[in-house]
């Protein structure tokens, strides 16, 4: 559909956003169901952030997703965040509601989405995770608010390193799911929890683009691990080759831009995106 004098705008804001899909992938869903909405990528600074919010929500945008690196820093501006958003402090999704803008995180429904549809089973399985950036986090607060028994997280002991303790913390209290933060450089405790452990999450970038390395020795996979990635760029990166040369079912990150995106959809519209067009669309 064309633009008119009536269409509500949503937008992407970020740095940098000129690889982004998101806008073709909603606006094709927007002209699928004839709905009057037009999205749009923002590349925004971050000392101009705070102008960009508070231009967006003059304007009376209807909502926009965040991605890095801004997924904490609009959470000063929100009215509203929803449970997992609460959770993880993270956000990148806000609706625009006459003016209250409300937060929520949908990465983590999006991997789990996934991971469904890719037929690995998550209820009352161990998960490690490496990394506890915005998706990483986003994907820990779904996992334990949907029944996963136990987390292990391996992040770099930087200064955020107390903050993710404190995280972890909280998602026990909160959810009942065990949850524990490691030093990503302590290899024999990584080994360790990788042998109970039923699920291998990749959440950082290590092995995006060009970079054929990864975190995880070979040697520490085992046969009865599901191996997931949240990167998607390239689809099988350094650590799925190891996985699936071990004999681990696999999955890449492709199908979380996907289900998060649906998600985000399904709260600024009230409707359900064609996922399957979209799908055959972009993610074929």
């Amino acid at each position: 559909m064309n633009p008119t004098g009536t269409t509500k705008l949503i937008c992407l804001l970020g740095n940098p956003v000129s690889h982004s899909i998101s806008p073709a992938m909603h606006n094709t869903a927007f002209d699928e169901l004839s709905l009057d909405y037009s999205y749009m990528a923002f590349g925004v600074d971050e000392d101009k952030f705070a102008d960009a919010v508070n231009g967006l929500k003059a304007i009376g945008c209807a909502g926009f997703n965040l991605t890095m690196p801004f997924k904490n820093a609009i959470i000063p501006f929100l009215d509203e965040m929803d449970s997992a958003a609460s959770l993880s402090h993270s956000v990148n999704t806000v609706v625009n509601d006459n003016g209250r803008l409300k937060g929520y995180t949908t990465d983590g429904i999006g991997f789990l989405r996934s991971m469904t549809e890719s037929d690995i089973k998550f209820k009352g399985s161990t998960i490690t995770i490496l990394g506890a950036g915005g998706v990483a986090t986003s994907i820990v607060t779904q996992a334990a608010l949907e029944g996963v028994s136990k987390i292990n997280i391996f992040k770099r002991k930087n200064f955020t390193f107390d903050k993710v303790v404190d995280f972890a913390n909280r998602i026990t209290k909160s959810t009942g799911c065990d949850c524990f933060v490691y030093d990503m450089a302590d290899n024999d405790i990584l080994e360790f929890c990788l042998q109970e452990s039923d699920i291998l999450i990749n959440g950082t970038n290590v092995g995006m683009g060009d970079d054929d390395t990864s975190l995880i020795p070979k040697e520490f996979l085992h046969q009865g691990l599901a191996v997931c990635d949240t990167i998607y760029h390239p689809e099988r990166t350094r650590l799925l080759k190891d996985a699936a040369s071990k004999g681990c079912k696999t999955m890449n990150g492709k199908l979380m831009l996907l289900y998060q995106g649906a998600a985000a959809f399904k709260l600024w519209t009230g409707q359900d995106m064609p996922v399957d067009i979209v799908k055959e669309k972009y993610f074929s």
